[in-house]
């Protein structure tokens, strides 16, 4: 009995829906498509790479048992002068401060293009 009411239901919600549908289609204009003007992905600048955690410890080397030189914060502006294996060397650009970052919390996020 309660399978016969669900496909009544179901029946009568699909034919309340099939005379809504037909009539927004039969009104509706054929969209004009306008060009937008074509921008390569290529030519625009890389992102910033962000701190993706509450804080990062800046280490003097690029392991995680080497000496804490300082904090880089969310909130941080930094820059990335090199690279070595899953480490960063950064310049904390609001304390000064230049170490070693794990990119397990420090990444550059990235852009997508519908080229």
């Amino acid at each position: 009995m309660r399978s016969t009411r669900i496909a009544i239901s179901a029946a009568m919600l699909g034919a309340l829906a099939l005379p809504v549908l037909s009539a927004t289609t039969a009104n509706a204009a054929p969209a004009a498509v306008s060009a937008a003007p074509a921008s390569s992905c290529s030519s625009k600048p890389p992102l910033p790479y962000a701190v993706h955690a509450k804080a990062v410890t800046i280490r003097s080397k690029a392991s995680s048992k080497s000496t804490a030189l300082g904090v880089l914060y969310k909130s941080h502006k930094f820059s990335v002068a090199k690279k070595s294996g899953n480490w960063f060397y950064i310049t904390d650009k609001t304390t000064g401060v230049k170490g070693w970052v794990s990119g397990t919390y420090v990444y550059r996020d990235v852009r997508m293009c519908l080229d």
